[in-house]
């Protein structure tokens, strides 16, 4: 079968169309036919080298398709039902361990850019209904981290407020599940064209985090200088000091990207005296997955995507994630 393979040395010009075997079907497995894959900030580092991988890793974490046969001893599938990949294939519930943590698909393990793959039914979950194969695999890993870290970690209730940074897949998913939620949002961008999206999209509150370079004084002024409950923290370092000065006394950040830097300066003394609560995650498991989708189903929250690209034009697809004018999504079908 077709799958994309990421040879030796990283980088985007050398993602190649190659073919990979596919495996037997065990008892406890599925075997998929994929039809679609959303890049994510976390692909992107892999395909740069930034995250080593062994010569011909097969890319990308998420993967969305129909089911085409069922093992033995799997319940709950049958062929012709729309699945959705997990991000942590062997995370299915309760708190994250060593173990559970220790498979990523394009990253310790191939991932979902091929026709097909056999792998055990827990490393899938149902898509929600109505959803397109691109749609569907724009959850595992940007709308399951926005999920956790605003209703699981953050326990976010109607009527609080919630900064969202920029335009990327978990930001705007954070917006959608915040407002369906009942939630004040105030969002942030460097494109008044990006935030009158947002704004379309229910924000609240829309700061040029360019032409305001304290947007966290701004931010808390809007909230009568109570400060935001809930930050989502997708810059790092470059905009964690913001992000404090935003927040209430006991407020939540959620880390969850490092867009703005790895590493830096961060005012630990003002996040100590405000109590704010720091809390770094990657995405989630899959039982919080299964949860996202009853939400997602009830509230017909819908992704916002930008634009798809057949498969075999990968590189373009990165090299417009890379280029940093995309809105939501970016996905690939074939």
């Amino acid at each position: 079968m077709r799958a994309i393979r990421l040879k030796a040395p990283a980088g985007i010009d050398n993602l190649t169309v190659g073919t990979a075997d596919l495996a037997p079907l065990g008892a406890n497995d599925l075997h998929v036919r994929l039809h679609a894959s959303s890049l994510n900030y976390h692909d992107y580092i892999v395909v740069l080298g930034g995250i080593p991988t062994p010569d011909g890793r097969i890319p990308m974490s998420d993967g969305a398709g129909e089911v085409v046969a069922v093992g033995s001893d799997v319940t709950g599938f049958k062929p012709g039902d729309r699945v959705v990949s997990t991000f942590f294939p062997l995370w299915l519930a309760g708190e994250p361990t060593l173990e559970a943590l220790a498979q990523v698909p394009g990253d310790r393990n191939d991932g979902y850019a091929r026709d097909e793959v056999v792998a055990p039914a827990t490393a899938f979950t149902h898509a929600p209904a109505g959803y397109s194969h691109a749609e569907a695999a724009t959850l595992t890993c940007a709308g399951l981290t926005a999920w956790r870290a605003l209703f699981v970690e953050g326990s976010l209730q109607p009527g609080e407020t919630v900064l969202v940074q920029g335009t990327g897949g978990v930001s705007i998913f954070a917006l959608q599940f915040a407002k369906a939620c009942g939630a004040t949002v105030i969002a942030t961008s460097s494109s008044d064209a990006k935030l009158e999206k947002l704004k379309s999209l229910g924000a609240d509150h829309l700061i040029n985090y360019k032409q305001d370079e304290k947007w966290g004084v701004t931010a808390r002024k809007l909230t009568g200088g109570r400060g935001v409950d809930h930050v989502v923290e997708i810059g790092g370092a470059g905009t964690l000091t913001q992000s404090i000065t935003a927040t209430r006394l006991r407020g939540n950040i959620a880390l969850i990207g490092v867009l703005a830097g790895f590493a830096g300066n961060v005012p630990t003394a003002a996040a100590m005296a405000g109590n704010v609560r720091i809390n770094g995650l990657t995405v989630g498991s899959r039982e919080q997955q299964i949860a996202m989708i009853r939400a997602i189903e009830a509230n017909g929250i819908k992704p916002v995507i930008d634009s798809t690209y057949p498969i075999e034009a990968i590189g373009d697809a990165f090299r417009l994630q890379a280029s940093a004018t995309h809105f939501g999504k970016i996905c690939l079908e074939w």
